[in-house]
């Protein structure tokens, strides 16, 4: 009886043998199944502004007492930095808009430039950094300029220190202008630049 339990192990190791040998051989293993990686989590994109899509494609890794605090705190941070910064420039681009039709040209190019710096810099920290950045990019981000960014320069604006302070230079443009220029009878003397250009601005 002994001898039989020993001849069938014996037999039943060496079937074992010749049949992982014959599956090697003939490649019929499928090999290591693909490990899921350690982190299903998605983040909110840091390079771009956020869209509605992205806030609801963030998901989260789970632990013993729910998510992980770590992700949901950094996805608010992202989320609340996108919310303020496109807050900001919804102002900015309004009072640009209140500059233009009021006729105030300095002080909606002041806003101009001011929102175009800005802009600049979020770009040069987006580029330097890769981390959580001001988006610069109107075009990507689907903002479209108010004002002289759409329609191109303004008549009349100029770039001396005290368009940057929102003050028009109007003692500097009545040196400059020359002695025989006047304006013709029935029109305004220095209205007509500027109710032309909040016209195209409002239209564009």
């Amino acid at each position: 009886m002994g001898q039989l339990l020993l001849f069938l192990v014996v037999a039943l190791t060496v079937a074992a043998v010749v049949f992982g040998v014959t599956v090697l051989v003939t490649g019929r293993d499928p090999g290591l199944v693909p490990a899921e990686p350690d982190s299903q989590a998605v983040a909110l994109p840091a390079s771009r502004p956020l869209r509605e899509s992205d806030v609801g494609a963030v998901r989260f890794d789970t632990g013993l007492r729910g998510y992980r605090m770590a992700q949901v705190d950094q996805a608010m941070r992202r989320a609340a930095y996108d919310i303020g910064y496109k807050s900001e420039l919804i102002g900015v681009l309004e009072a640009e808009v209140n500059a233009l039709r009021a006729g105030r040209i300095a002080d909606a190019d002041a806003l101009r430039q001011a929102r175009e710096q800005s802009a600049g810099v979020a770009t040069n920290e987006d580029a330097a950094a890769q981390q959580i950045e001001r988006p610069g990019d109107d075009a990507g981000s689907g903002v479209t300029p108010v004002g002289p960014a759409g329609v191109g320069p303004l008549p009349g604006a100029t770039s001396s220190p005290a368009d940057s302070d929102g003050v028009a230079p109007a003692a500097a443009q009545a040196d400059d202008e020359p002695a025989d220029d006047k304006p013709a009878d029935g029109e305004p003397a220095d209205g007509t630049g500027q109710h032309g250009a909040v016209v195209r601005s409002e239209s564009a």
